[in-house]
C-alpha cells in the first residue's frame, strides 16, 4: 500500500496538475553541435510532465544560440549572456527564472543523461529530499585532466566542510525551488553548492546516473581548476563557520598574535632590566609584528561585524531559516 501511495503522489505532483512543478535549468558555453540532440533528449525525457526548459547561453561566440533558438520548443526559454560571466553566474541567472515546485539543475554537452531525471524526482518527492544529487558512478573522463583532480577536490571537500557526498563535480541535481533560491550563487562557488544548500538546512541524498562520454565541442575545464577549488574552499569555510560571527575568527587570532606578542616584549622588557643587550635580536622584530598584527585582526573583526550587522538589517535578512510553521488547532 505504501508503494502504491507514493507513485499515486509523484504522478499527481508532476503530471495530474496544471500548475507548473519542474523547471529544467541548463548551461550552455560553445555548445552549438550538442543543442539538438540535448533538447531532443530532454523533450523526450520530460515527455507529459508540466516543465519549463531555462537554457543559459554563457556569452557563447559560435552558432548556440542560433541552434538554440531554432529547436525551441513551447516549454523553452533562452537566456542570452552578453558576456561570458562563468557557470556559476549562469545558474544563478537560470535558477532566479525559475518558477517550477522544484527545479532540475544540468549541464549542456551531452555528458548528463536527461533520462534520470524523473527518477530523481520521483526520489525527491516520496522520501521529501530537499536536494537529490547524482554521482557520475561510471564516469567516461580521462583520469588524469578530469578524474584524478576531481577525486582529489572530492576528498577535501568532503573532510574540510563535513559534507558527505560522494561526487561534488556532477551537475545534476535535483532541488526544491526554496532551497535553490536561497543558495547565494557568486563567484564560481558552483562546485560547492552541496554545501550551499546545507548551510540552508537542506537534507539530501545521492543516486547514481548515467554519463557519457563527451562526443561534441571540448571541455570548458583543466587542472587550473583545483586551485580555483582550494581558494574556494578557504571562502566556503569561512562562510560555513563564521559568516554570522566574523569576530570569532579574526577576533581569537588577533587574540592569540596579541598576547604571544606582549609575552615576548615581556620576556624582552625583564631581559633589557636585567642588563642585556636586546637590540637587533630577531625575537624583538618578531614580537612588535605579533601585537602590531594582533590589533590588526582585532579591527578587521570588529569591522566585519558591523558590515555583516549591516548587511542583514539593511535588507532586512534574517540569520535564520523556518522550514514550517505549525498552528495547533
Amino acid at each position: 500500500m505504501v508503494s502504491v501511495q507514493k507513485s499515486c503522489n509523484f504522478d499527481q505532483i508532476l503530471y495530474g496538475m496544471s500548475q507548473l512543478q519542474l523547471s529544467l535549468v541548463v548551461t550552455v558555453y560553445n555548445e552549438e553541435e550538442n543543442i539538438q540532440p540535448l533538447l531532443a533528449a530532454v523533450y523526450e525525457a520530460l515527455e507529459g510532465i508540466s516543465y519549463e526548459l531555462i537554457l543559459v547561453d554563457d556569452g557563447s561566440t559560435d552558432k548556440t544560440v542560433a541552434m538554440a533558438k531554432q529547436h525551441a520548443n513551447t516549454a523553452t526559454r533562452v537566456l542570452i549572456f552578453n558576456k561570458n560571466y562563468g557557470q556559476t553566474t549562469a545558474l544563478a541567472a537560470g535558477i532566479d527564472h525559475a518558477t517550477g515546485a522544484y527545479i532540475v539543475t544540468m549541464d549542456g554537452d551531452l555528458q548528463n543523461d536527461p533520462s534520470d531525471i524523473p527518477m530523481m524526482l520521483q526520489k525527491a518527492i516520496d522520501e521529501d529530499w530537499d536536494v537529490v544529487a547524482g554521482v557520475r558512478a561510471n564516469r567516461q573522463d580521462g583520469f588524469v585532466l578530469r578524474k584524478l583532480p576531481s577525486k582529489f577536490a572530492n576528498w577535501m571537500i568532503r573532510n574540510t566542510t563535513k559534507v558527505y557526498l560522494k561526487d561534488y563535480g556532477c551537475s545534476l541535481r535535483v532541488y526544491k525551488a526554496n532551497i535553490a533560491q536561497n543558495m547565494g550563487l557568486y563567484g564560481e562557488l558552483h562546485r560547492f553548492i552541496p554545501v550551499l544548500a546545507k548551510q540552508e538546512g537542506a537534507r539530501m541524498t545521492e543516486v547514481n546516473v548515467k554519463h557519457h562520454p563527451r562526443i561534441h565541442g571540448t571541455s570548458k575545464y583543466g587542472l587550473n581548476r583545483t586551485f580555483k577549488v582550494l581558494a574556494d574552499l578557504i571562502l566556503m569555510l569561512f562562510f560555513q563557520k563564521y559568516l554570522q560571527r566574523p569576530i570569532h575568527i579574526f577576533g581569537g587570532l588577533g587574540l592569540l598574535a596579541l598576547i604571544s606578542g606582549v609575552l615576548i616584549n615581556f620576556y624582552l622588557l625583564v631581559l633589557k632590566i636585567l642588563g642585556e643587550d636586546i637590540w637587533g635580536r630577531p625575537i624583538l622584530l618578531v614580537g612588535l609584528i605579533l601585537v602590531l598584527g594582533g590589533l590588526q585582526l582585532i579591527t578587521t573583526g570588529i569591522v566585519a561585524e558591523i558590515i555583516v550587522r549591516t548587511y542583514f538589517e539593511s535588507q532586512n535578512k534574517k540569520t535564520y531559516t523556518i522550514k514550517e510553521v505549525f498552528q495547533g488547532a
